[in-house]
């Protein structure tokens, strides 16, 4: 026998043993117990809870603020200057941590500096210093000018929804009173002399976000200083304090409160206060079809009390390409020593002021026709209380150099207006724009004097090559009505100017300018005794240069 073999013969006998031990059980149970201390369990495995709220809806309009440029309007200078014109500064566009220098010297004896510099990331902190001197003198005796002007503006974020704005700056302006006739008159320099001093500073600042109850803010406080060289002077201090709640996207409450405090300080007599202050509580209603903001302007102007409407509405197409526009709005215009000498600076100081209340009533429209053509027009009905007016001292001493400011407590104003232009993005842009006044319902002077019945202005800029561009101005106007010596009524005579520069690029930082103003040499007068310059031109480099942001 093998051994296989002796193996299986081997497990088939233990096979039948352990058989008849089983069948051995008398128990009667019929069952095998088993005994343990371990007990199996599953773990636990992560879930998602599902019972957590959900966030609450933002309901809140997000505030997207952003700058177009309007080409029609980016190279439009002012016309009717006594100095050559120059693009200015425009201190609150998009930030540009770029600078640069302008110099240049004219014909009337004009030197010219300009200068521009940028400061800081642009996103945190930014600062623009700005700097321009201009003067000329003229062929005629006194008949110059010269005008400096310098400011600082900066901006600094705090925290993630905080800006502080803030500006300081000077300007000193000076002439000499030279319309005097006959020109044969002598007079000592110092009573010709006119000139003016102000310093101005502001500080505010405002969220750059909503807060969670939509609340918008951004309070400011303003002070000018203002002074001559007769040492007459005044203190100018604005506090504005406006507020804005939204209420879901297209209702919002509006809230201001603004301060005006004005002190005069003649020379040798008492100082005396000028005080306004208004609030301005309106309601917006926006949706894409139009919008309309309804409220009231509860003013007082020292301590006299008046109460002006404040009604906005535009209704826009649906591609927002033509909108109408209408409006019933007033407010009070402070006279002070500082606008009147802005509007004539060959005035006298006069003994008191009085504050112009504005009533405006229009209506018009503005659209734009493809990509490259727009328009706008307006037609308004203005009453005017006491509105300032310029008239001539001819007395005998003074030969008509010196305007006296007279008052007319009421003024009806019909003024009619409208602009076109057309531009292809920076090749070419074209503006030009008619307004029409008329004054009628006087009480207490037989003309409007010194102010402008119609005007119209234009201007073109124009890309003719490669780093050249060519730049013109052309306006005209009708005289404005002047009193005689007699006390009767004359009327200037109308005047078209034309002014035109050059500008082409020689490297890639150096620019050469030059201007032409009155081009037609016609020494015409915007008020009365006071002929501006006749041809004259300027001309000069510029300096640029861009800083890399850190």
């Amino acid at each position: 026998m093998t051994n296989i073999q002796r193996y299986t013969c081997f497990a088939i006998a233990l096979m039948a043993a352990t058989t008849t031990q089983a069948q051995k059980d008398t128990t009667g149970k019929g069952a095998i117990e088993i005994t343990s201390t371990f007990k199996p369990v599953l773990k636990e495995s992560a879930k998602i809870n599902f019972s957590a709220a959900p966030p609450p809806a933002d309901t809140t309009r997000p505030v997207l603020k952003y700058t177009i440029p309007n080409q029609n309007l980016l190279f439009a200078l002012q016309p009717g200057s006594l100095k050559p014109l120059a693009l200015g500064v425009d201190t609150n566009g998009a930030f540009k941590n770029s600078s640069y220098v302008k110099v240049g010297f004219g014909s009337l004896r004009t030197p010219f500096f300009q200068t521009g510099i940028s400061l800081g990331d642009g996103k945190t902190a930014g600062l623009n210093i700005y700097a321009k001197h201009v003067g000329s003198d003229g062929k005629r005796d006194f008949q110059k000018f010269s005008n400096t002007n310098v400011k600082l503006a900066g901006y600094f974020r705090s925290g993630n929804n905080l800006q502080w704005d803030a500006s300081i700056g000077m300007q000193q302006f000076r002439t000499y009173k030279y319309g005097y006739l006959p020109v044969t008159m002598n007079f000592p320099n110092d009573s010709l002399k006119q000139q003016f001093s102000t310093i101005a500073g502001t500080v505010g600042f405002h969220n750059i976000k909503k807060t969670a109850f939509g609340l918008s803010y951004s309070p400011q406080i303003k002070i000018d200083i203002f002074n001559d060289n007769l040492k007459n002077s005044e203190s100018n201090t604005v506090v504005n304090l406006p507020l804005q709640k939204s209420i879901g996207t297209d209702l919002t409450i509006n809230l201001g409160l603004t301060f005006d405090l004005t002190r005069l300080s003649p020379k040798d007599k008492s100082a005396f206060n000028n005080t306004m202050y208004y609030i301005s509580p309106s309601v917006t209603y926006k949706t894409s079809a139009f919008d309309v903001q309804a409220g009231i302007r509860p003013s007082w102007d020292n301590k006299t009390f008046k109460m002006f409407p404040n009604i906005l509405a535009n209704i826009m197409t649906s591609d927002k390409r033509f909108t109408f526009q209408a409006g019933w709005t007033g407010y009070i215009r402070k006279t002070t020593y500082q606008y009147l000498a802005s509007q004539n600076p060959w005035l006298r100081i006069p003994q008191n002021f009085i504050n112009s209340w504005i009533e405006e009533r229009f209506a018009g429209f503005k659209g734009s026709v493809g990509e490259h053509f727009s328009y706008s027009a307006k037609v308004a009905f203005n009453k005017v209380n006491n509105q300032p007016l310029f008239v001539n001292d001819t007395s005998s001493l003074d030969g008509g150099k010196t305007f006296n400011v007279v008052n007319e407590s009421r003024i009806n104003v019909v003024n009619l207006g409208g602009e076109i232009g057309y531009a292809i993005h920076e090749k070419l842009s074209l503006l030009a724009g008619l307004t029409f006044n008329q004054y009628t319902g006087l009480k207490d002077n037989a003309e409007a004097w010194g102010l402008i019945p119609l005007e119209l202005k234009g201007s073109m800029r124009l890309q003719v090559i490669d780093n050249l561009w060519l730049k013109t101005d052309v306006f005209a106007w009708t005289g404005p009505q002047y009193r005689k010596k007699d006390g009767s009524a004359g009327r200037l005579a109308g005047a078209t100017d034309l002014n035109a520069g050059l500008e082409f690029k020689i490297s890639k930082n150096v620019n050469l300018w030059t201007q032409f103003n009155n081009i037609f040499n016609k020494e015409y007068q915007r008020w009365n005794q006071y002929p501006v310059y006749g041809f004259n031109f300027t001309g000069g480099v510029i300096f640029s240069f861009d800083q890399k942001n850190k």
